[in-house]
């Protein structure tokens, strides 16, 4: 339950509220120059305390290697990565003890365990993401020696929906604004939507995009290990996630398959093209080459600032309300979580093939 990933397998460890979060990577090939402050970049882009609209609880989240890279280079050996937890306030958290907090793990954890952490969730806590986005960072830069290319942006929060393909957007703007979305009308009306949301001790659902571009041919296994298979096994596997959807997605169930065939064709350097993608760059379980598309639906963050019936361990009536730091929607940290998490997905496919 702790660990990902076949040639390439990550296990992480660690709770919101302990000493550290980290990760193991085994399956790295060696002799590969890792870019330090690239790893660095990506968990800036999830930690906490970013902006107005996440929660603001201030985590430096530096990365410390403990194994696996040696003079800047992997070895072939597991690679374990950690990151010290600073700011936490586990005090904020000793008001629910014995209560279950409405869709949280509360009560799942504990029905299971018999017993749970509950500062922060412990470790069905988002906290824990952090590793697996250290782990994409590397998958990422050794991908991008092939030329793939992973974007992840905000494209609804709520009710406002960017209704833009994704090759009319504008990719270096999602950095630009803290919504993380690359359709520049929306990103100030969805921020100033989440800042309102947040004034009434609100929370609200989201959705992040995602485009794997430069997609090499036959990535992917037949049957069950099918890979928008486990890019679906890997996005839901992300806190929150709902729903997700690639290619065509739910629209497909509308259209007639004379509308959604994608037709093959040759193009002017004698590859192999189809001219229409409701595919999604994915057929039969294996990529043919085209831009591979993805949506991820979020909920609304569980934790609302206002009170919320609820009961306790023994079954008595309750009243919760969320005390300390907490994200008024998740999707804006959650653009880097999606980006990794398809790294991992494909990583683990290029080795296996």
């Amino acid at each position: 339950m702790n660990s990902y990933g076949q040639k390439f397998k990550i296990t992480t460890f660690g709770e919101s509220h302990g000493i550290a979060v980290g990760v193991v990577i085994d399956g790295f090939p060696a002799n590969f120059l890792i870019d330090l402050a690239q790893i660095q970049q990506e968990l800036d882009k999830r930690k906490p305390g970013q902006s107005a609209i996440t929660t603001q609880r201030k985590e430096e989240d530096k990365i410390e290697i403990l194994s696996g890279i040696f003079e800047g280079k992997t070895t072939g050996m597991p690679i374990c990565l950690l990151v010290h937890n600073e700011d936490a306030k586990s005090k904020d958290y000793s008001h629910i003890a014995d209560k279950f907090r409405p869709s949280h793990a509360d009560y799942t954890y504990e029905a299971k365990y018999g017993f749970r952490d509950f500062r922060g969730g412990g470790r069905s806590s988002a906290r824990e993401t952090l590793a697996r986005v250290a782990a994409g960072a590397l998958a990422k830069q050794f991908l991008a020696q092939m030329g793939l290319k992973i974007t992840a942006y905000v494209s609804q929060v709520g009710e406002i929906i960017s209704t833009k393909k994704y090759q009319e957007l504008d990719f270096s703007e999602i950095e630009n604004n803290p919504v993380r979305c690359a359709d520049v009308v929306l990103a100030i009306e969805m921020e100033n939507y989440i800042k309102e949301i947040k004034k009434q001790g609100d929370t609200v659902g989201g959705v992040v995009s995602c485009v794997i571009q430069n997609m090499p041919v036959g990535l992917g296994e037949p049957v069950f290990d099918k890979l928008h298979a486990e890019l679906a096994k890997a996005m839901m596997s992300i806190n929150a996630a709902k729903g997700f959807e690639y290619g065509s997605g739910f629209a497909g169930a509308n259209m007639r398959g004379s509308q959604h065939n994608d037709v093959f064709f040759t193009d002017e350097n004698g590859k192999i093209r189809t001219k229409t993608n409701f595919s999604g760059g994915i057929q039969g379980g294996i990529s043919n080459g085209e831009d591979i598309y993805f949506r991820v639906a979020f909920k609304p963050v569980a934790t609302l600032l206002q009170p919320q019936e609820s009961i306790n361990n023994i079954g008595e009536s309750v009243i919760v309300e969320g005390k300390g730091r907490h994200d008024p929607c998740v999707v804006p940290r959650a653009v880097p979580i999606v980006e990794a998490m398809a790294a991992l997905v494909l990583m683990d496919f290029y080795l296996r093939k």
